[in-house]
C-alpha cells in the first residue's frame, strides 16, 4: 500500500536523469541557504528557515508534477495512445469540465489540435516555477506565474469528476503568499541579490 514516506523515497531514489537533477537542485538550495546564513546576519532568524522549508517543499511538488508530462511526448507512458495519459489526457478532461465555456472551447479547438505547440510552454513554466521556489530565485515573479497556472487548473478542472476544487484554490493562495511575502528573500538567491548595494528597482519587482 502506498504511503507518503514510501512515495517520497521512491521519488528520490528512482534511477533516472531527473532524479540527479533534483538532487543537484536540493544541494544548490542548501548551499545558497548556508551562504546566506554565513554572509547575511539578518538571515539567521528562525522564520527564514521555516520559509525556506515551505517554499522548497512546494517547489519539489511542482518538480514532481512535471515527471508525468516529460518531453518529447509529454507523458510518462509514451506507448499509450495520444490523450490516454500525460498532459494531453488532462487537457482533454479540462476541455470537458471547465467552469467557463470559453476556456473549454479554447482547450478543445485551439490547444488540443496544436498540442505540441502548447505542451512545451506548459512544461517549461512548471519546471521554472519549481526551480524558482527550490532555489529562492525571482520568487515574486514566478510566484505570480505559478498562481496563474493554478488558476487555470482550478477553473479548468472545476467540474471534473473526482477532483476537489479547493485543492487548487489552496495552491493558488500559497503561490500568492510566496510572491507577496517574498519568500525568496529567506535563505534564497533573492536574498543575495537584494543584499547587493547596486540592486535596482526591477529586482524588487521580481524577487
Amino acid at each position: 500500500m502506498d504511503n507518503p514516506v514510501r512515495d517520497v523515497v521512491a521519488f528520490l531514489t528512482k534511477p533516472a536523469w531527473y532524479t540527479g537533477v533534483f538532487c543537484l537542485l536540493l544541494i544548490a538550495s542548501i548551499v545558497i541557504a548556508l551562504y546566506c546564513v554565513a554572509k547575511l546576519p539578518e538571515q539567521r532568524r528562525p522564520e527564514h528557515v521555516s520559509k525556506w522549508v515551505f517554499r522548497f517543499l512546494i517547489g519539489a511538488m511542482w518538480w514532481q508534477q512535471t515527471l508525468w508530462k516529460l518531453p518529447p511526448y509529454y507523458t510518462d507512458q509514451p506507448d499509450k495512445p495520444f490523450g490516454a495519459t500525460g498532459l494531453a489526457h488532462w487537457m482533454k478532461i479540462m476541455g470537458g469540465s471547465a467552469a467557463i465555456p470559453a476556456q473549454a472551447d479554447f482547450v478543445n479547438h485551439i490547444v488540443l489540435p496544436h498540442f505540441y505547440w502548447f505542451a512545451p510552454v506548459v512544461y517549461s513554466l512548471e519546471v521554472l516555477t519549481g526551480v524558482s521556489l527550490m532555489l529562492g530565485a525571482f520568487v515574486r515573479f514566478w510566484g505570480v506565474i505559478g498562481a496563474l497556472q493554478i488558476l487555470n487548473l482550478w477553473l479548468g478542472l472545476y467540474n471534473a469528476w473526482g477532483e476537489w476544487p479547493w485543492t487548487y484554490f489552496f495552491l493558488l493562495v500559497l503561490q500568492l503568499i510566496f510572491a507577496q511575502d517574498q519568500y525568496g528573500r529567506s535563505l534564497g538567491f533573492d536574498a543575495l541579490l537584494t543584499a547587493r548595494p547596486s540592486h535596482n528597482r526591477l529586482l524588487d519587482l521580481v524577487s
